[in-house]
């Protein structure tokens, strides 16, 4: 798409993503400050951001992992988390309000998947809303179950992609 970059997130990103991640998710859903700031410093190969005319409107951030256990929270926080290990936990995927519906989460997941291949990843796993399923499927992700998870009181589904 016109005018529509991609690049790894850089620690002047940070207010702009907590700005995004605050808006785009309800209640305690979304990351602090403090986290997406440590997802930016701790793994910037798994924190990509979406440019539109040189202003971040989106991005998705990850961790690695040996072995995926979607309800643990503690890897929110990075805690387990592994560049080098196989499996790729997405965190959040989040575009602008003002941006959604033009196609952009699809091609920053694109550039997502392609980046994780390029790594040599073997899976990339995430969580959703019930609404989002469909999204996902649609993006080749296969739905696993209904997460163990309860974070923010919300009811997850895991979703998973062979890369």
């Amino acid at each position: 798409m016109a005018g529509l970059d991609f690049r790894s997130a850089q620690e002047s990103d940070l207010d702009r993503c907590h700005e995004i991640e605050h808006r785009s998710y309800e209640g305690d859903a979304g990351a602090t400050k403090e986290k997406i700031a440590k997802r930016i410093r701790e793994h910037p190969d798994g924190f990509i951001v979406a440019e539109l005319d040189g202003k971040v409107i989106g991005f998705i951030n990850s961790g690695c992992a040996h072995e995926v256990v979607m309800s643990d929270d503690d890897f929110k926080e990075l805690i387990g988390h592994d560049p080098q290990a196989p499996n790729v936990v997405i965190m959040s995927v989040v575009i602008d309000q003002k941006h959604q519906g033009k196609g952009y989460s699809k091609e920053l997941m694109q550039k997502f998947v392609e980046r994780c291949r390029s790594q040599g990843k073997e899976t990339i796993h995430l969580m959703c809303k019930e609404r989002h399923v469909p999204l996902y499927a649609k993006m080749g992700y296969q739905y696993t179950r209904l997460s163990r998870s309860s974070y923010a009181g919300i009811s997850w589904h895991e979703m998973m992609i062979v890369l």
